[in-house]
């Protein structure tokens, strides 16, 4: 009989002797990727609150359905367009109602669900809003890189995401 312990030691082993570490420029790159990634969301929520006093996340809801039909957009559609989960785009929608920028009705079509449209302070807020968003998007990425940059820049996400999404992580 063999000794589970030792069994494990030895699928520990197995797995290490697999592992396929980084090398030094490689754990440079993703030590970057994983810098940019978690401040960007900070750079954004810092212009949106000083320009407009929203988040990046109530900007997104904003952009999304300023961009919907005119009889607007469902919510769990919402939550798939921004691929967030329903939860936190119901949380998102309860706090802007209140602050009078969206509204809600139920679903024309079939009474299920509900429609998000925005107010008219919704659409002041979205005009107000995108020229200050867009001229920090236009600083932070696309003006330090250029046009061969960018399209590298484009190849390489996609292809990030795609092994993401194959690799069933997305």
């Amino acid at each position: 009989m063999t000794n589970p312990i030792q069994s494990e030691s030895k699928a520990a082993e197995a797995q290490e002797s697999q592992t396929r570490w980084l090398s030094a420029d490689e754990q440079a790159i993703w030590l970057e990727l994983r810098d940019f990634v978690s401040g960007m969301p900070r750079v954004i929520d810092r212009q949106l609150n000083q320009d407009a006093g929203m988040s990046g996340g109530e900007y997104a809801v904003l952009a999304a359905v300023s961009e919907a039909p005119p009889e607007g957009v469902r919510s769990g559609d919402l939550a798939r367009i921004l691929e967030w989960e329903k939860s936190r785009v119901s949380h998102l929608l309860r706090r802007m109602e209140a602050k009078g920028v969206i509204g809600r009705c139920a679903a024309s079509a079939d009474g299920r669900g509900q429609e998000i449209t925005l107010t008219p302070e919704g659409w002041d807020a979205v005009r107000r809003t995108a020229p200050g968003h867009v001229t920090m998007v236009r600083e932070t990425i696309f003006d330090p890189l250029t046009p061969a940059e960018l399209e590298q820049l484009r190849s390489s996400l996609q292809k990030i995401r795609g092994a993401a999404i194959s690799g069933g992580l997305w």
